[in-house]
């Protein structure tokens, strides 16, 4: 068999084909060239600066760094908030290809963060690409070092340094100071809302403030960013940082508290495992010493974050440690509001020498009992004894509108801008108030303000309820005698210190009627007073006044009024303000189902006093002043 082949009819024809195919590939190959050509001549003279710039841009990525953490201090300069030295491992987005295989080998130098590959994984796809992940903080040096010396070999993984939050005194100052913690993807939707997302939110480690003056000063103490200018490979590893492309950032503004961290720290050992709060107020200026709220927690857990086993343990707790019993937590007063009652009293012109027999019960539509016999009783005698009859037959005289005027006056049914979220109003109840709080009810009655009520009122019972830091607004206020003061918490931010309590309004009081009440206050701590037994100062002559009060939280009916399940027990509260003659603080304390407040508060109360008289330049002089030489203590 022959091959195929082609066969021209002669060599000129065989010739002139070959031209032809030359002569197109030949064209077509200058026609490339010369695209080719001007494409070079395009990017090398017309778009050369372009792309220098943008070569540039590559070889240097722009890293965010977090900067340092404002502090929070007490009035005395102590850290209530700080930072320390954390050692962590973070992951570039830039390997993506070999993300998992990386975590695999950092998992050999540190186990425990093989449990969190599916949340690291998650984080992978989040935020931009030039944020890296954080795959482990909180390191011991041994395991920064063993991640450190290895990293070299680790695609895109660094081991570095930053700062993480630390608060020195644990629980003690953790419902007001409050913490940081991790930036949630609510937080971020709450930023897109308001506008542009700040990058810095996006970092890892980076933290905000989640409660207390930590939540409502976070702007103040979070600080400036800055940039670290870093150059990188192809690959966008990196290889050197270029420190004329960096800017340094800016710390975050100091933070002082009023708050003193002795009598602090002394409140929360008081209360030990006990529930309750406890509030000192300067008379003077309004500045709080004191915002304790038992039992607590430990902030700093929350910083790295707490088991979701934890937390719900934490929450179900029945005596809520993560409640702020301080400011969000209300109680009925009992007798702790009996100056109220008697102020009002002497307001719609009950005269203070008026007696009322107490013969242990009164009688009005049903029988309300008091805690003794008391026999005939004035104002003066009503309050050192706390005999609820007399302040029955007073609110009946006066009726509830009168008591809730002059309660509001006091302190009572509103918040005070302290400068941190959480305080409730609590409820002061009235004619106006009930119509309000039952108009939808479907019972008419239901709206109508009835006599029978208002007996418990005169005695702190009933709908009334408020916080321990009206309270003790309450009590400074009937110290202080003259000024509508409002507590201060935040002393300075930056430097720059915040206005007063006592730049208020007067109290619209005639001085007779508040010495009558605190000459009152000052019997209930002598010889004789409800709380005399536990309210004694041992400070030579300073004297403390009080009132003790003891607030039901159920029907006793014809039963007995005791019981051994906690919740089911009485509220124990104290109020008082020191020295007697010249006050300057003033307290309140509540214990939460502690039975009584001359068994359960006013010990709490003497042993905090203590340590704010002691530490108070003008009184330790007065403690060791010779009995002969009198000493003038400078008056309001």
């Amino acid at each position: 068999m022959t091959e195929p082949s082609l066969n021209f009819a002669d060599v000129n024809e065989r010739q002139g084909a070959f031209h032809r195919r030359t002569f197109i590939l030949g064209g077509l190959m200058g026609a490339g060239l010369t695209v080719l050509g001007g494409r070079l001549a395009q990017l090398q003279l017309l778009q050369a600066e372009q792309y220098k710039t943008l070569s540039a841009e590559n070889q240097f990525n722009l890293r965010i760094i977090t900067p340092p953490r404002g502090r929070i201090l007490d009035r005395h300069g102590v850290e209530l908030a700080a930072s320390r030295p954390n050692f962590r491992v973070l992951v570039d987005k830039a390997e993506k290809e070999q993300f998992l295989r990386t975590l695999n080998q950092v998992a050999q130098l540190l186990p425990e963060t093989a449990a969190r590959q599916k949340q690291l994984l998650r984080e992978l796809n989040k935020g931009p690409d030039f944020i890296p992940v954080q795959v482990a903080n909180d390191l011991t040096w041994d395991e920064f070092a063993r991640v450190n010396v290895r990293a070299p070999e680790l695609p895109g993984v660094t081991a570095d340094m930053n700062e993480a939050r630390v608060y020195p005194h644990g629980g003690a100052f953790a419902h007001v100071v409050g913490y940081v913690a991790k930036v949630s993807d609510k937080d971020v939707a709450k930023a897109r809302e308001k506008g542009e997302v700040d990058p810095i939110l996006l970092h890892p480690g980076f933290r905000i403030g989640k409660q207390g003056v930590e939540k409502a000063l976070d702007a103040d103490l979070r600080g400036t960013p800055g940039g670290q200018s870093v150059e990188v490979d192809a690959k966008g590893r990196p290889i050197r940082v270029n420190t004329e492309g960096s800017v340094e950032p800016k710390p975050g503004k100091d933070v002082v508290l009023t708050l003193d961290a002795d009598a602090q720290m002394r409140a929360i050992e008081m209360f030990g495992p006990e529930s309750g709060a406890a509030v000192v107020m300067d008379v003077r200026n309004g500045d709080l010493l004191c915002m304790a709220s038992a039992p607590s927690f430990d902030p700093n857990k929350f910083v790295s974050g707490v088991p979701g086993r934890e937390y719900k343990l934490l929450n179900e707790y029945e005596r809520k440690p993560l409640l702020d019993k301080a400011i969000t937590g209300t109680y009925a007063p009992g007798s702790t509001f009996k100056m109220v009652t008697g102020l009002a009293g002497l307001r719609h012109g009950v005269d203070p020498k008026m007696r009322v027999h107490c013969s242990g019960a009164f009688y009005f539509g049903r029988t309300f009992r008091c805690h003794g016999r008391h026999g005939s009783q004035d104002l003066h005698e009503a309050l050192r004894n706390s005999c609820d009859v007399y302040f029955y037959t007073v609110a009946l005289r006066v009726g509830p509108d009168a008591i809730a005027e002059v309660a509001h006056e006091l302190g009572f049914g509103q918040t005070f801008d302290i400068g941190i979220d959480g305080q409730k109003k609590g409820i002061v109840p009235s004619t106006a108030w009930k119509r309000e709080y039952f108009k939808d009810h479907p019972h008419p009655d239901m709206r109508k303000w009835w006599p029978g009520e208002t007996p418990s009122y005169g005695i702190g019972q009933g709908a009334l309820a408020v916080n321990a830091l009206q309270l003790a607004v309450y009590t400074a206020r009937l110290a202080n005698g003259r000024k509508k003061l409002q507590p201060r918490l935040i002393k300075s931010v930056g430097g720059v210190e915040q206005p007063s309590g006592a730049a208020f309004g007067d109290l619209p009081f005639p001085k007779e009627h508040l010495d009558r009440v605190r000459a009152g206050m000052a019997a209930v701590t002598e010889v004789g007073g409800t709380g005399y037994r536990n309210s004694q100062l041992g400070l030579g002559p300073i004297k403390m006044a009080g009132k003790t009060g003891t607030a039901q939280v159920r029907n006793y009916g014809s039963g007995s009024r005791k019981s051994n399940v906690w919740r089911l027990k009485d509220h124990g509260l104290f109020v008082a303000f020191a020295p007697i003659e010249n006050p300057r603080y003033a307290i309140s304390v509540i214990v939460q189902h502690g039975v009584g407040g001359g068994l359960a508060a006013a010990p709490k109360a003497r042993e905090i006093m203590k340590v704010i008289l002691l530490k108070d330049p003008e009184m330790q002089k007065l403690i060791t002043q010779p009995l002969s030489e009198p000493i003038q203590v400078a008056g309001l």
